[in-house]
């Protein structure tokens, strides 16, 4: 069905909707409350990746209100095998993502979009696909993995190329777990999330080992 077809002028329009009462609740949070969130995704996520120990992984810096917080990066290299390597994204003109490796903060440079990427040598889109942890923002996901993104189609692109096993995560703020999402054939789902009260769920039906 092409995209201009009626259904998808409807499913455009109830994920804009959607977004835009999402983002105006996530800008309502208090400077507390976005740090209490932050710690406890964070907390989460150390203890996966400690379980899961693994070779390569991707991150992204949080930015706003954006679960996880700004030092994520760092947190996550932490946590990390020290052979391992922690990918960042950077953002392309085609709204596409390119990778390059975490060297630090001081690796980190001021992007478009209010982004902050890595400034090392550019590892071209399928480095993600040999990923086994792929951390992925969103503004929603419901119960069958189903993730709303900012609408720029970034992180469908990115999760085309993960293999199925590779573990994608989304990070959530309480309350963004929801019964349905909006989908259209392009749209990709994560296989868990994590959320600051309830930490880590899996969506789908194979575990998290």
């Amino acid at each position: 069905m092409p995209e201009f077809s009626d259904e998808a002028d409807v499913t455009h329009a109830a994920k804009r909707e959607l977004r835009v009462a999402l983002l105006a609740h996530r800008r309502s949070l208090s400077a507390s409350r976005r740090a209490e969130a932050a710690a406890r995704v964070q907390a989460e996520l150390v203890t996966l990746v400690r379980r899961l120990r693994p070779a390569r992984m991707t991150g992204y810096v949080p930015v706003g209100s954006e679960p996880g917080g700004s030092d994520l990066p760092e947190v996550l290299r932490a946590a990390l095998p020290p052979e391992a390597e922690l990918l960042l994204p950077v953002l392309r003109d085609d709204l596409d993502l390119d990778w390059a490796g975490y060297a630090g903060a001081a690796s980190l440079h001021a992007a478009g979009r209010g982004l902050r990427e890595p400034t090392g040598p550019r590892l071209g889109r399928a480095a993600v696909a040999a990923a086994e942890l792929v951390i992925v923002p969103a503004l929603a996901v419901d119960h069958g993995g189903r993730r709303l993104g900012r609408g720029g189609g970034s992180y469908d692109r990115v999760l085309a190329r993960v293999p199925e096993s590779a573990l994608t995560v989304a990070l959530l703020h309480d309350g963004e777990l929801v019964e349905a999402v909006p989908a259209q054939p392009h749209d990709r789902p994560v296989r868990a999330v994590i959320t600051p009260t309830d930490g880590l769920r899996t969506l789908t039906r194979e575990p998290v080992v």
